[in-house]
């Protein structure tokens, strides 16, 4: 009674009350993350390991198992499973509820300084998203029959750029062609000079290099040394020597030709019936997908102009939309909702006048109730 009593004499207390609370929540409701459910990030991370050209086994024995030795004993994993595809390794932690996931992966990261790989195997990478969930967004790249061109805009623009978005975990290039340098041996020349194909493979191996060479001391200065002899274009492939004898020199170029081709394609990429490029985007797995997608968005606008002339951006899948759609159906049935229960109220109680400060107090609340979301945290989902 004490509460009605004193909204009956403190009218205007109790209507600036209500502006401010409106003002609040309005303000509060317009920076709302939206998701499609409410944040339940699953606390994994994956490291995900290339090397080209190995089987199954292979990737099994030389990267896979040396990985899970090292980071199997980080703090506060409950499971670790790992997948050896070709060319591929993918070791997955999932940790306990309530592990700090930031912590967890700078663990992870110096237990990964500690392993020893093979000298061909690419850096691992440390991936906060589970790959067996689906990308947020399919964007394709068309407008050009020069597959090369596509996807190297794709991995050297686009990815590069694109990746460094807030709440990107990982950009996967798909389709077009990978451009690579094709040594061509005639098997019957090399024969006549008695050497194999593992003798050329060794010989270009080590001429093409660009590692660290040690240091020089001269009185107090120290000199870094730097073994810099990487090829640069097709004629220094050529001329790599591989039998040196009284003076005559044996090139590559006596005994294969070198042309630049591209990889064979594991992938055929289509947008609207015509080969493309794709890019698969996933996100983090703490990450809103709408504001992703947003951040997406903006970045493509700005990339766009420095695109080639006549390649276009295109997008295929996008989780965003549906989950802004999804979520202004929920906000609409719940207006349908309040307007029914205002009907059934005056249809009740007879009376105008009680019906509409009741049916006042309804939105008044809800609106409030989006501040105290706002500073709780919460998303704007089906289920909040």
């Amino acid at each position: 009674m004490k509460i009605i009593e004193f909204s009956l004499r403190r009218r205007v207390t109790i209507a600036m009350t209500a502006v401010a609370l409106i003002l609040f929540g309005l303000v509060a409701y317009s920076r709302l993350s939206i998701n499609l459910l409410p944040d339940l990030s699953y606390p994994t991370l994956t490291v995900e390991t290339k090397l080209d050209g190995a089987a199954p086994g292979e990737v099994e024995v030389l990267v896979t198992r040396p990985i899970e030795e090292v980071v199997g004993i980080v703090a506060g994993v409950k499971r670790l499973t790992s997948v050896s595809r070709p060319g591929l390794s993918q070791v997955t932690l999932e940790f306990e509820w309530g592990r700090n996931m930031d912590f967890a992966a700078l663990d992870v990261r110096q237990k990964l300084d500690l392993v020893t790989l093979p000298r061909e195997v690419d850096k691992p990478v440390l991936l906060r998203f589970d790959p067996a969930n689906d990308p947020i967004q399919r964007l394709y790249l068309t407008g050009s029959e020069d597959l090369y061109q596509l996807r190297y805009v794709a991995e050297e623009v686009l990815k590069k750029d694109l990746e460094s978005s807030e709440g990107v975990a990982a950009i996967k290039v798909n389709g077009g062609y990978e451009e690579e340098i094709q040594v061509k041996v005639d098997e019957g020349k090399l024969a006549l000079l008695g050497l194999a194909i593992q003798d050329v493979n060794l010989k270009l191996s080590r001429d093409n290099v660009n590692r660290a060479g040690g240091s020089l001391y001269e009185s107090e200065a120290r000199y870094l040394v730097r073994a810099n002899n990487e090829f640069v274009d097709l004629d220094d492939i050529l001329g790599t020597v591989l039998v040196a004898n009284e003076g005559r020199n044996v090139r590559l170029s006596d005994v294969a030709t070198v042309v630049r081709g591209h990889k064979q394609q594991e992938v055929v990429t289509r947008y609207a019936g015509e080969q493309a490029v794709e890019l698969a985007v996933y996100k983090e797995g703490d990450a809103n997908t709408v504001a992703v997608a947003r951040a997406l968005g903006a970045r493509l606008d700005a990339i766009a102009s420095d695109l080639p002339e006549g390649v276009e951006i295109r997008t295929g899948v996008d989780q965003s939309i549906f989950i802004r759609a999804s979520i202004q159906e929920v906000l609409f049935n719940a207006l349908i909702g309040g307007a029914i229960a205002i009907l059934v109220l005056l249809f009740f109680l007879k009376d105008p006048r009680s019906t509409l400060i009741i049916g006042v107090s309804i939105p008044i609340s809800v609106v409030a109730t989006f501040f105290l979301m706002y500073r709780t945290g919460t998303t704007l989902n089906i289920m909040s």
